[in-house]
């Protein structure tokens, strides 16, 4: 039986039995029951100035073709957003470069790709709320120019300047006027970002939450749905269910994903889930950076949803959930560290290495809790060569493996 060495915080190390992988097939036909978009990491040349303040030198022939290995399971891609280390090492210049390369690739897939839309190419830390609005209008019109589906991510500008709800429905207004097809809205919580206090004008979420509905109210043709971020279920809920009809919400808590993708109950599907027929919106689609750490369970765990089995699904996602959070542990704005470890340890990047040096954002015992999760959950999708990577990087931090 193989084994695989784990690491504890006071040093110590131990063994645990090597899973195998889950066996997980690819769809045969297009997810139906769920939408469901990875937010995809970059994969920066190994031998690239990876230093903190230095210009992304991306590796693009491994950065595409992780892109084409979520389109291969189903899934859609979530690009150039904060799991792509937006605003934390990616600069403006690499930005447009990878949303118009994953857009040519989606397109080349037939898979569906939607991109961050921001502020950040814009130096000033202190703009006006014109400013504001027309820095959302520049990127959002290049996105539609690509092709690609825009997702309004928050801005830390209009963070800084707006002094007031109206601020927001100010700016969200006159850029939702100016967008050519309906675009996803990103609440993206001080968990992940904490620049963005008080977004949509106040620092609890049920105010914000009522100015994020009000905004939407205006013209619910203009949006396609809402992202949220706060790592709060709770929260997620409560809007969901106000939500127009035709606005999806996209689950962006990587805490609390599994009952928020997944029926009303577990053991039975919510009405319309069967038979196609529409039905009030009693779940969430997703948009998550923890699909792209387990695309292959995340698209057997929707397959089964698509079945009708959702005991299935409970089985085979709930055990990632765990894995998930400990990816996601405070200070959660590190979390990308994790996606792209799994992704090294999967075989899809040559090595450890992340834009502005962030690999380094995490300890030895933090990544072993991720080993020893994802092997638990059946995240590692080839088990051995998962196994000789770790090893050799506990060897080459002085521990014996």
């Amino acid at each position: 039986m193989s084994t695989i060495r784990l690491l504890a915080a006071d040093g110590t190390t131990s063994d645990a039995a090597l899973n195998d992988s889950g066996g997980y097939t690819r769809p045969s036909s297009p997810l139906a029951s769920r939408v469901a978009y990875a937010a995809a990491h970059v994969v920066p040349k190994a031998h690239a100035d990876n230093t903190p303040g230095r210009p992304a030198d991306v590796d693009w022939d491994a950065t595409l073709a992780f892109r084409r290995n979520v389109y291969s399971w189903g899934l859609g891609v979530a690009d150039a957003m904060d799991t792509a280390q937006r605003n934390m090492g990616l600069d403006a210049a690499a930005t447009r470069e990878l949303i118009a390369r994953s857009a040519e690739v989606a397109r080349e897939e037939g898979g569906s790709v939607v991109v961050g839309v921001n502020t950040d190419h814009v130096d000033e830390t202190h703009i006006t709320l014109d400013r504001v609005i027309d820095a959302y209008k520049e990127q959002l019109h290049f996105t539609e120019e690509q092709g690609a589906g825009p997702v309004l991510m928050a801005s830390r500008h209009l963070a800084r300047v707006a002094t007031s709800a109206d601020d927001y429905r100010r700016v969200y207004r006159a850029v939702l006027s100016s967008a050519s097809a309906p675009v996803v809205l990103h609440w993206l919580g001080t968990a992940f970002d904490p620049e963005l206090e008080g977004y949509f004008g106040a620092s609890d979420w049920q105010t914000a939450s009522e100015v994020l509905l009000e905004i939407i109210a205006e013209d619910p043709s203009k949006v396609a749905g809402v992202k949220m971020s706060l790592l709060n279920a709770e929260s997620e809920i409560s809007v969901r269910e106000r939500l127009p009809e035709g606005v999806r919400m996209f689950t962006g808590d990587d805490f609390n994903y599994v009952s928020l993708i997944g029926p009303r109950s577990l053991s039975e599907p919510a009405e319309g889930e069967r038979d196609g027929t529409p039905a009030k919106r009693t779940y969430s689609d997703a948009l998550l950076g923890a699909f792209a750490a387990i695309t292959p369970v995340a698209s057997a765990a929707i397959q089964a949803l698509d079945a009708g089995d959702p005991a299935a699904y409970e089985r085979i996602l709930g055990p990632t959930e765990e894995l998930s959070r400990q990816v996601f542990a405070a200070p959660t704005f590190y979390y990308k560290t994790g996606v792209a470890f799994l992704a090294w340890l999967n075989g899809h990047q040559a090595a450890f290495q992340m834009v502005g040096g962030l690999h380094s954002a995490r300890s030895l015992p933090h990544l072993s809790r991720i080993v020893e999760l994802a092997n638990a959950s059946l995240a590692l999708e080839n088990p051995d060569l998962a196994r000789e990577r770790w090893h050799g990087t506990l060897r080459l931090n002085g521990v014996d493996a």
